[in-house]
């Protein structure tokens, strides 16, 4: 499956922001029928980035959100330079 149609757009709100600071994390609206390997993958491919882990849920407007947190060598602060969101 394609990267670029499994991970949307990033999801921001101000606790996300603090999420990157904080634990080094980065959030982003997912597809809803991919699973946290396939978003693992997916988000190392097109960031080049190690990912330590995924969490994901559902909101309740029945959106995916994935939560990327990404290994120590690796900071999530340049990525979200990387891709706008600063």
């Amino acid at each position: 499956m394609d990267p670029y149609s499994i991970i949307v757009r990033p999801h921001i709100t101000e606790k996300t922001m603090n999420l990157i600071d904080q634990e080094n994390e980065l959030t982003f609206e997912v597809l809803r029928t991919v699973n946290k390997p396939q978003v693992k993958r997916a988000f190392e491919e097109l960031y080049d980035a190690k990912v330590k882990s995924v969490n994901t849920h559902i909101n309740s407007k029945g959106i995916k959100i994935a939560y990327i947190k990404l290994d120590e060598e690796d900071k999530a602060e340049d990525i979200a330079v990387k891709i706008g969101v600063f």
